[in-house]
């Protein structure tokens, strides 16, 4: 008697401990409570004592800690308890389960986890052959017999159990568990699904008689779908798979299982339970969504193509009716598992399975409605929307691959998807400023999930999807330069506005990345270039602000941008043919990949300058791979390219705080210092290792040309040059003269002279006292004239590698000599006062290599182009005296490269040709006017005077070309055209007045005397001279006629033809 009242007294204080360690919300309390249960728990009569506290069962809270605890008992792998206790344990949960079926839901749910622990760990436990805890459907049959609370029990029983076996237990072998889990799955896995379908069946055929209002009947079909749901997500395989990759998952249904999925019963009834369950319900649709997700993603092969097919044509219908149907769906779990739905359909079937289907047409316009919808309304379950994209990326992607004859209508439906989530984004950010609400933005890892997604999709119709995003960027960007330029604008508006560029740049950089999935066109590039286009000119904008404003993620989306181009459209494999660059070269100038990869490297710059304390965007700056620094002896020469840009930003970083510090240059040149010299001694030797030479020597050579980019100030130039010459100079000349024939050599060293010689930003000024300019012009005379010599006795090279081996190296030339003759460092007159010989000697090479040319190959090839004609500008400028006493065949040569260039597509080409011309003209004008003024005519001005007086045609065919271009052609360099056309017309005034006459007959008779009267007023006013007011007035005049030209054209259809105007 008195040992009972002390076990009542101990237990009443186990009660109260159990109450403060789940209600107290005093720490020192709590912590107290849970130390004496912590001693309970380890007591060695623990056992026996949990059966007691759970006979008593006065309190919910101290039959929870008896079920804890006797689950840890069972659990422990060192001292096990023996198998006879664990069976009375089993037995005794049972038993007090079914008499109890009213209990607090979380002692039941303790007390399942129980028994589920037990069954799991001795299910290889044997007693007399008898596998004693395999038994389960017997275990639990009695509850499902009984009340509708025990039914739940009994079900709650097996979903637990499943779930249970399903999970590794770490303090149990994995080899263990995944013993237990297959024999599980073969020997009762199935039965225990079979039963729940039954059962759900039974729920579904008395839907009249089923209360759902009756939370005991909602708690039964709410754990008949868990047990459902639990059998589908099992483990089958041993994958463990991760629920993050789950739009990935297969679920890989044992072959035993295929009459459950051949049997459309299967499928519909969950089907039919979705429609059969209000929409108030919502826990029990997600649920049964959560099911049709699993059932959608069996494996294929589980199927012969017949069977996938009929399959597939059931689960298309099921799908079909929840769209037309989809009130259940606005509750956001259950919208999400349904857009999980959506997403097994293209994860698991082919796009050719799918658009056989009868209802295709139909089912694809609702999927994209329902897209469209849910993309709209973004605030609405966020996160559901990377299932819908990764359906459209699918079906997307597949496009090509699609071999049915049936219409897959994505041509129709993708380009609408894109669109809505373009403009649903932007929309966004007004109201998310507006409320206060939590930025998309912000969450780089959905953002970026989302574009890798839009990628795909917004090349299906990439031609809508650039026109869209062109016309939203081009409102945008005015809309934010216009607040910008405004003096009372508000930060909200200008904040809004950054906010639509923002996820513009995001979007663009994504589409741009997306042409990897895709064989592109020349026409997409060009598409791409003028997004690309868009972009730099919003970063120069943005760049010039930085002083006083930024935007963070307006800069993140740029190097976003940055990132996803630089895949693209930088490296070997890209063409540098393409269209892109092209566009790139029209707007902005930037005419290659170095020139992209110099905007880039000077991004960084100002990100490091302004955005230093910024650690997302500093981070991503520096995010760079340096594999191109050539570290790897197994690298092509070509590889290290990007060396010069890496270079360049080392080089304006060292500028920041260089001044005038000589020592610190000196130690940053150190490492160039030591490889100049080590190439210096293997060519000291008759026998070196050439593959080592050359890799060191254009390893150098490109840091080097960085470097010389960089410092475009005097006195880090001058530092620069007084290094380099003269003791490396002969360095370099010795490579030209050994490897002339080795492009991947003597680029990169032609290349590096050029930079030298640039007088970037009048970096290259010397004393009045020193000879250095024109010991850099011999020196660059020297390298012309030795590669020049030597390349043109290569021989024949096929057409395809003619630019690579030779004229690439001879446009790197042309720029050099153009470069060095504008640099205005170098007094011209002295080399021939002095019989020095250097300056003839690289004209003359310059001639010669032009005439190896063809003039073809002169506007093929873009960078050749500019650079001849740039450097012709500079000749005809400044040493006219050189063109004019050159042979007649090469002055005609000369004069037909500057007559075709007029009409060049590169608006740079075209300039420096009016220019050039503008030259020639203005010299032939003043022969031809002043000829008395000059007591002693020199001789190469009469012969150059003489040979255009023998081919008139020439400067009469360039008159006709430049004024055709003015009245009939979209000029887009007037004033440039404007300047030799007034030399051509006093040059040829007859022929002039011949073709004005022509182009008045040409135009219909009521049109004439208009036309008649702008040729006069062009000419009004202008005298017969080439005097700079008088250029200028025609200039205007010019610009006037041209506009009254158009406007007296423009309802005519005469128009007049070139070789017209010349007969």
């Amino acid at each position: 008697m008195f040992n009972r009242v002390l076990l009542n007294k101990h237990f009443a204080q186990l009660e109260i401990l159990c109450k403060q360690l789940y209600e107290t919300t005093e720490t020192g309390v709590r912590l107290q409570a849970e130390k004496a249960l912590v001693e309970f728990t380890n007591s060695p009569d623990c056992l026996s004592k949990c059966q007691l506290l759970l006979e008593r069962g006065s309190s919910s809270y101290s039959q929870l800690l008896a079920a804890t605890c006797l689950s840890k008992l069972v659990s422990r792998t060192s001292n096990p308890l023996p198998l006879e206790q664990r069976i009375d344990i089993r037995n005794y949960v049972l038993n007090y389960l079914a008499t109890r079926p009213k209990l607090a839901e979380f002692v039941t749910q303790a007390l399942i986890q129980l028994y589920s622990r037990i069954t799991k760990l001795g299910w290889f436990d044997c007693q007399k052959d008898d596998y004693v805890f395999r038994n389960v459907i017997a275990d639990v049959t009695r509850f499902l017999q009984d009340s509708v609370e025990h039914c739940i029990i009994g079900v709650t029983i097996l979903s637990q159990l499943t779930n249970e076996i399903n999970q590794a237990d770490t303090s149990h072998p994995l080899t263990k568990h995944r013993k237990i889990a297959s024999s599980f799955r073969d020997s009762s896995l199935f039965d225990i699904f079979t039963l729940s379908c039954n059962l759900l069946k039974q729920v579904c055929a008395s839907g009249k008689n089923l209360n759902l209002n009756d939370e005991s009947q909602h708690g039964l079909l709410m754990q008949l779908l868990k047990l459902s749901h639990n059998c589908l997500n099992y483990d089958f395989i041993g994958t463990s798979t991760d629920e993050s990759s789950d739009d990935l998952c297969t679920v890989q249904i044992p072959t035993s299982w295929r009459s459950a999925f051949l049997d459309s019963s299967t499928l519909q009834l969950f089907f039919d339970l979705y429609h059969s369950i209000p929409p108030s319900l919502s826990p029990l649709v997600s649920k049964v969504l959560s099911c049709l997700v699993q059932i959608a993603s069996v494996r294929r092969s589980l199927f012969n193509n017949a069977e996938r097919a009929k399959f597939l044509s059931h689960l298309v219908d099921g799908v079909k009716r929840i769209l037309e149907n989809p009130q259940s769906l606005s509750d956001p779990n259950n919208y999400h598992e349904f857009c999980r739905l959506l997403a097994r359909l293209k994860s698991n079937y082919q796009l050719g399975e799918l658009v056989k289907v009868e209802n295709y047409p139909e089912v694809i316009r609702l999927i994209a409605n329902f897209t469209v919808t849910s993309l709209q309304h973004w605030e609405f379950a966020p996160n559901s929307v990377h299932y819908l994209l990764s359906l459209w990326q699918r079906l997307a992607a597949s496009v090509p691959y699609v071999k049915a004859t049936e219409p897959h209508l994505l041509e129709t439906y993708t380009p609408e998807v894109t669109k809505a989530y373009i403009t649903s984004r932007l929309e966004s950010v007004c109201i998310i400023l507006r409320d206060g609400l939590e930025d998309p933005l912000d969450d780089a890892g959905l953002v970026q999930q989302q574009l890798d997604q839009l990628s795909t999709i917004g090349r299906c119709e990439y031609e809508k999807t650039c026109a869209l995003l062109v016309q939203l960027f081009d409102q945008s960007a005015q809309t934010y330069q216009e607040l910008l330029q405004s003096t009372n604008s508000s930060t909200i508006d200008i904040t809004v506005q950054e906010g639509r560029l923002t996820w513009l740049v995001y979007i663009i950089g994504a589409v741009i990345g997306g042409r990897v999935s895709f064989a592109s066109t020349d026409e997409q590039d060009a598409m791409d270039g003028e997004l690309v286009c868009r972009v730099l000119q919003l970063m120069n904008l943005t760049d010039s602000r930085l002083a006083q404003a930024g935007n963070e993620r307006l800069e993140l989306a740029m190097l976003s941008f940055f990132e996803q181009f630089r895949k693209i459209y930088i490296g070997d494999q890209v063409q540098k043919s393409s269209k892109l660059y092209r566009r790139l070269s029209e707007v902005l100038g930037l005419n290659d990949e170095t020139m992209v990869l110099s905007v880039f490297i000077g991004k960084i710059i100002t990100n490091l300058k302004y955005w230093g304390q910024c650690e997302p965007i500093t981070s991503k700056t520096l995010h760079e791979h340096f594999s191109f620094l050539g570290v790897n002896n197994q690298s092509n020469l070509s590889d290290m390219r990007c060396r010069t840009t890496f270079y360049t930003a080392l080089g304006r970083l060292l500028m920041v705080d260089l001044g005038e510090d000589e020592d610190q240059f000196e130690q940053f040149m150190l490492p160039l210092t030591a490889a100049f010299e080590a190439v210096a001694q293997m060519f000291s030797t008759n026998t070196f290792n050439e593959q080592e030479a050359k890799r060191t020597l254009v390893g150098l050579v490109r840091d080097l040309r960085g470097i010389a980019f960089a410092f475009n100030a005097k006195t880090s130039f001058m530092m620069l040059f007084d290094w380099i010459y003269p003791a490396y100079m002969p360095i370099l000349q010795r490579a030209i003269e050994l490897w002339y024939h080795v492009p991947a050599c003597t680029t990169p060293v032609l290349k590096l002279m050029a930079e030298l010689v640039h007088n970037r930003s009048q970096r290259l000024q010397f004393d009045v006292s020193s000879p250095n300019g024109i010991l850099l012009f011999r020196e660059t005379s020297k390298m012309i004239t030795t590669y020049g010599n030597r390349i043109l006795t290569i021989g024949e090279v096929p057409k395809d590698q003619m630019y690579s081996v030779k004229l690439k190296g001879v446009s790197v030339c042309f720029s050099m000599l153009k470069a060095v003759l504008s640099g205005n460092y170098v007094n011209f007159g002295v080399f021939r006062l002095y019989g020095d010989d250097a300056l003839d000697n690289a004209l003359q090479t310059f001639i010669k290599l032009l005439l190896s040319i063809p003039h073809s190959d002169l506007l093929d090839y873009p960078k050749l182009s500019q650079s001849f004609y740039s450097l012709l500008e500079v000749l005809t400028q400044d040493h006219m005296n050189f063109i004019a006493s050159l042979e007649p065949h090469v002055v005609m040569y000369i004069l037909s490269s500057i007559s075709e260039g007029l009409t060049a597509l590169d608006t740079m080409v075209c300039t420096g040709c009016c220019s050039s011309l503008d030259h020639i003209a203005t010299y032939l004008f003043k022969q031809v006017t002043s000829p008395s003024k000059r007591p002693v005519a020199m001789a190469t001005d009469e012969r150059f005077l003489h040979i255009m007086q023998q081919h008139p045609e020439m400067i009469q065919q360039m008159l006709s070309t430049v004024l055709n271009i003015i009245i009939f052609e979209d000029c887009r360099n007037q004033w440039s055209m404007s300047r030799p056309l007034l030399g051509l017309i006093l040059l040829n005034e007859k022929y002039f007045a011949d073709l004005r006459n022509s182009i008045v007959n040409s135009q219909p008779p009521e049109k004439q005397q208009a036309m008649h009267l702008c040729f006069e007023n062009l000419m009004e006013g202008i005298e017969r001279n080439l005097l700079t007011k008088n250029r200028d007035r025609f200039t205007q005049n010019l610009s006037v006629f041209r506009r009254e030209v158009n406007d007296s054209m423009k309802n005519s259809s005469y128009g007049v033809n070139t070789n017209d105007m010349m007969s």
